[in-house]
């Protein structure tokens, strides 16, 4: 390993003792993103699509490849909200609270899904299936209220509708 074999990490790489599971692609991003400028960006976006979420443990191993403060990269993990500091459920549900879809009735679509997933917003069915997450506008604002399922958008959705992708989701079992 880096460390071993070249008298010491390099710098943004975990020594060897210090690897864990998403080491590598971290190290696989930054040495992808490291000299672009603004990498910070596609650094995050490339560990959370290897890995699915940006591991705190993480943040100071990017603020130091990159020059930056820790406070600096945990600002943009937090700031944008597809970025996530811990893993997802196997399938992410994403509800519309932007005003169209708030005007027809997705405050109720919302607690209905807390309630058929038994989590708040940011939440995770125990089973570790389905995460449930905000979303201010899928452009879907004609076919209000909205929801993304895994990428996909699907709208006028009812909480009847909203039981049926949940159920898909789990393969046909409520």
């Amino acid at each position: 390993m880096r460390g071993e074999r070249h008298g010491g990490p390099a710098r943004g790489a975990l020594p060897v003792v210090d690897r864990q599971p998403w080491s590598d692609a971290v190290d696989a991003a930054l040495a992808a993103h490291r000299d672009t400028p603004g990498g910070l960006l596609p650094i995050l976006h490339a560990i959370q699509a290897t890995v699915g979420h940006v591991p705190p443990a993480a943040v100071p191993v990017i603020a130091d490849a990159l020059n930056l403060s820790r406070a600096d990269v945990h600002g943009v993990v937090s700031f944008y909200h597809d970025f996530r500091d811990r893993p997802a459920g196997r399938h992410v549900i994403k509800v519309c609270r932007a005003e169209a879809c708030q005007s027809v009735g997705a405050e109720a679509l919302v607690a209905h899904a807390c309630r058929q997933l038994g989590v708040a917003l940011h939440g995770t069915a125990a089973d570790g299936s389905i995460t449930l997450d905000p979303v201010y506008c899928l452009g879907n604002c004609a076919l209000a209220p909205a929801v993304q399922v895994d990428g996909t958008v699907h709208g006028r959705v009812t909480p009847a509708m909203f039981d049926a992708l949940v159920q898909g989701l789990r393969g046909g079992t409520a």
